[in-house]
């Protein structure tokens, strides 16, 4: 194995710290990032912070997939059969993971206008895009499609989920909204709808027209893309939702 200089005998102007704060965060490489969090290397693999993070990354990378999808579900032991990474750095990985997710999440939402497809899946990103289970949620909207909740309804299993016209607007009730967007998520990444995914639309479009609250559109979210079923079918042609 090549040897990985330690994090002390690279010039400090090239060491991921001293980076972050001369030129800032979003400059620096993904390894050096994770080598921030997890602080030292493996002196028994002769690695730096630096490699010991590149180690990393290159065990979560399957085929084309970027390793913080997979990273961002991973558990203690997974990174722990990782040699050199012990507990307390899986800790330290975990934790910034984690703390990402609640910094992402903790955006001012009541600022977020949701005009278009785009915008609703980026708001369901986080809860939809990357997960490896089917989820189903809903976006919740004032009259001026102002963000007001973003509800998961329903974890299913790998392949499918199940939501009721009942559950979906229970919460939609809850909250107040005066129109809805819906979403699921294809965890093997496909944006094509199934006859189940249809059938499911077509039954909150109708539950839509009788309790007069519009259902805007219903999205499937898959590896870093999405579809609009509203783009895609003619169910709004067939069922016209209230003004």
């Amino acid at each position: 194995m090549s040897y990985s200089p330690r994090l002390q005998d690279i010039p400090a102007s090239e060491r991921p710290r001293e980076r972050l704060v001369e030129i800032g965060a979003k400059y620096l490489s993904n390894a050096e990032l994770l080598a921030i969090l997890i602080g030292s290397g493996d002196r028994h693999q002769g690695l730096s912070a630096i490699g010991l993070a590149q180690l990393i990354l290159q065990t979560f990378s399957q085929g084309k997939r970027d390793p913080f999808d997979i990273l961002r579900s991973a558990n203690p032991q997974e990174l722990t059969n990782i040699q050199g990474v012990g507990p307390a750095k899986a800790a330290q990985i975990l934790a910034g993971i984690e703390l990402g997710k609640r910094v992402f999440q903790a955006k001012p939402r009541e600022k977020v206008i949701i005009d278009s497809p785009e915008a609703a899946a980026i708001a369901l990103s986080n809860d939809l895009m990357w997960q490896e289970q089917e989820r189903f949620a809903v976006l919740c909207l004032d009259v001026k499609n102002k963000l007001i909740a973003t509800k998961v309804i329903t974890i299913g299993l790998a392949t499918e989920t199940l939501a009721h016209p009942r559950e979906v607007f229970r919460e939609v009730i809850k909250q107040g909204a005066a129109r809805i967007i819906i979403a699921h998520n294809h965890p093997s990444g496909s944006l094509e709808a199934s006859n189940t995914d249809l059938q499911l639309t077509e039954r909150l479009l109708q539950a839509a027209q009788i309790i007069g609250i519009p259902l805007m559109d219903h999205l499937i979210l898959g590896h870093d893309n999405f579809s609009s079923l509203r783009q895609n079918c003619s169910l709004w042609d067939d069922y016209p939702q209230p003004e």
